[in-house]
C-alpha cells in the first residue's frame, strides 16, 4: 500500500515538473542559446583558421593569388585616388577596377585568356557600337531607334548561337559574352550620349590598363602556369595508377609463405589501391588546363607551340586503364571468390604482369616529370605482354584439369582485366613516345664504360673491318678496311697470321 503510494507521488511530481517546463520553456531556450553564443562564436572561429590553414598548407600559391589580386586592384584604383588621373578618365576609371576583378585568374593562361578574349571583344564591340549609331542616324530621329534595336537584336541573337559551337564555346566563350555586353552598351548609351566616341575611347583605355595591369601582375610576381599544372597532373595520374598495379598483386595474390606480413601490409596499402579514383575524374580538369597553357607564352621547359593536345590523349588513355582498374578492384571484395588454389595457379604470371606494368607506368611517370627519353619502359611492356602469354597457358592448363567452369570464372576476369590494363599500358607508353617525339625530349645519355680490370684500354673508333695480307716478296703486309666509326672500347685479336686469305679483326 505504500509503496503504490509513493509511486503515485512521483508520478504527480513528474507531471508538475513537465508542466513547469512547459511554461517556462521558450525562455529557457531562449536562455540556452544566449548563453551557448559565445561557444558557438569560438568554434566557428576555429574551425575558419582551421579551414584557411589547410588551404594554405595544400597548395600556398593561392595565398600569393590573393595577394596579386589585392596588388592590381590597388595599382589600378590609383585612377581614382590621384588626382592628375582622375582628371584624366573621371568616372571611367571604374571599368578598370572591374576589369581586374573579372579577369584575373590563378594561371597566367586564364588570366591571358580572358585578358585578351576581353580586349578583343570590346575593342570591336565598341567600333561596331559607334558604327551601328552612326548607320542609325542617317534613318532620322524616328528610324534612329528602330535600326539600333534591329541592330542589337541581330548581333545579340547571333553572338549568342556562336556560343553553341564547340570550338568557341572551349577558347572564346567570354570573349563572345563581352561582345554582347559592350556592343549593347555603346549601342543603347549612346542615342541618350552626345559624344560617343569619347565615351568609348574612355572605356576602352581603362579596360585596356586593367587587362594590362592583370597580365603583368599575372606573369612577373610568382606566375603559375597551367602548362605546368598539366604536365604534373598527367604524370601524377600514371604514378597513381602504378601505384594500384603494384599493391594488387600482393593483395589479391598473397604469399602463402607468410600471410600474416602480406595482411599487414594490404591494410597500410589501402589507401593506395584507392588513389587511381581521382583519375577517373580528372577529364573536366585536363581540358581547362589544356585549354588555358595554349594561351601561355613559352616558359621554362615549355616552348610556345608546345603539344599540349598530346597530353589530354595521354589523359584519355590513363582514365582507359582506370576504369579497367576499377573493374579489376571490384574483384578484391567481390562476393563470388575463386579458390585461393587457384589463385596459386596463377600466382606468378599475374603477378608479374602486375610488377612489369607497374614498373612501365612508373618509368613513363618519370620520363614525363624529368622530359626524357621514355625507352626505359619499352623492355617492361615487353616482360608484360610475355607474362600475357605464360597467363594464357596457365589458364588453358587449369581450364582442362577443372571440370567444373564456375569456379573459374572468377580467375577468368581477373585475367582478362589484366590482359586489358597491360595493352592500355602499352598504348600510353606508345603516347608518351610520340608526345617525346613531337615536344622533343632530352634523350638518356648512355656513357661508355671501361672496365676497372684494364685501366690502360682506350676508346677507338672503329666499328667493323676486315684484314687482308698483301705478299711482296718475303715481307707481309696487312691491309685494314674500315667500314663504319663510331666510340667503342677495343680489343684487336688477329686470328691468324701466317696463312694467305681475309684474316678477321675482333672489335
Amino acid at each position: 500500500m505504500q509503496s503504490s503510494f509513493s509511486s503515485t507521488n512521483s508520478i504527480i511530481a513528474m507531471e508538475i515538473e513537465s508542466t513547469t517546463q512547459e511554461k517556462a520553456g521558450p525562455l529557457a531556450l531562449a536562455w540556452d542559446w544566449v548563453k551557448s553564443l559565445p561557444l558557438n562564436f569560438k568554434n566557428i572561429a576555429v574551425n575558419l583558421v582551421r579551414t584557411t590553414k589547410k588551404l594554405g598548407q595544400d597548395d600556398p600559391r593561392r595565398i600569393m593569388h590573393s595577394l596579386k589580386v589585392g596588388l592590381s586592384l590597388t595599382l589600378v584604383s590609383l585612377l581614382y585616388y590621384w588626382r592628375p588621373l582622375y582628371n584624366g578618365f573621371g568616372v571611367s576609371g571604374m571599368w578598370a577596377v572591374l576589369t581586374v576583378i573579372v579577369v584575373f585568374e590563378f594561371t597566367v593562361g586564364a588570366t591571358l585568356s580572358k585578358g585578351l578574349n576581353r580586349a578583343c571583344a570590346t575593342l570591336s564591340a565598341g567600333a561596331l557600337g559607334c558604327g551601328a549609331h552612326h548607320l542609325a542616324r542617317l534613318f532620322g530621329e524616328k528610324g534612329e531607334p528602330i535600326v539600333l534595336g534591329l541592330l542589337v537584336f541581330l548581333l545579340a541573337a547571333a553572338s549568342s548561337f556562336t556560343r553553341f559551337i564547340p570550338r568557341i564555346k572551349a577558347r572564346y566563350d567570354y570573349g563572345v559574352l563581352i561582345f554582347i555586353l559592350t556592343f549593347s552598351l555603346v549601342s543603347v548609351t549612346g542615342y541618350r550620349v552626345g559624344k560617343i566616341l569619347e565615351l568609348a575611347n574612355e572605356r576602352l583605355t581603362t579596360i585596356g590598363i586593367g587587362g594590362a595591369t592583370c597580365i603583368i601582375v599575372s606573369i612577373c610576381v610568382c606566375p603559375v602556369w597551367a602548362g605546368e599544372d598539366l604536365h604534373k597532373l598527367v604524370a601524377s595520374n600514371i604514378e597513381k595508377l602504378a601505384s594500384y598495379l603494384e599493391g594488387f598483386g600482393g593483395e589479391y595474390f598473397p604469399d602463402p609463405e607468410d600471410h600474416e606480413g602480406n595482411v599487414m601490409a594490404s591494410k597500410g596499402d589501402k589507401a593506395l589501391l584507392q588513389g587511381y579514383k581521382s583519375v577517373l575524374n580528372s577529364k573536366n580538369t585536363e581540358e581547362s588546363l589544356a585549354n588555358f597553357a595554349r594561351w601561355e607564352p613559352g616558359h621554362g621547359r615549355f616552348h610556345f607551340r608546345h603539344p599540349w593536345k598530346q597530353y589530354l590523349k595521354i589523359g584519355v588513355l590513363a582514365r582507359q586503364c582506370a576504369y579497367r582498374i576499377d573493374a579489376l578492384n571490384g574483384n578484391i571484395n567481390s562476393d563470388l571468390q575463386a579458390a585461393m588454389e587457384f589463385r596459386n595457379k596463377i600466382r606468378k604470371p599475374s603477378k608479374k604482369m602486375c610488377s612489369e606494368a607497374s614498373k612501365a607506368l612508373k618509368a613513363l611517370a618519370l620520363s614525363i616529370k624529368t622530359m626524357t627519353d621514355p625507352s626505359a619502359a619499352k623492355s617492361h611492356v615487353e616482360n608484360s605482354k610475355t607474362a600475357i602469354d605464360e597467363l594464357k597457358l596457365v589458364l588453358k592448363a587449369v581450364s582442362l584439369e577443372n571440370a567444373d567452369l564456375l569456379a573459374i570464372v572468377p580467375i577468368a576476369s581477373v585475367a582478362s582485366i589484366l590482359t586489358e590494363i597491360t595493352k592500355c599500358v602499352e598504348n600510353i607508353y606508345e603516347s608518351v613516345h610520340e608526345l617525346s617525339c613531337l615536344a622533343e625530349f632530352k634523350s638518356t645519355s648512355v656513357e661508355s664504360t671501361v672496365s676497372p680490370e684494364k685501366p690502360q684500354a682506350q676508346l677507338l673508333v672503329l666499328h667493323c673491318g676486315s684484314i687482308k695480307p698483301v705478299l711482296d716478296g718475303d715481307n707481309d703486309h696487312v691491309i685494314i678496311t674500315v667500314h663504319e666509326t663510331r666510340n667503342i672500347p677495343y680489343k684487336l685479336n688477329f686470328l691468324s697470321h701466317q696463312s694467305p686469305g681475309n684474316h678477321d679483326l675482333e672489335v
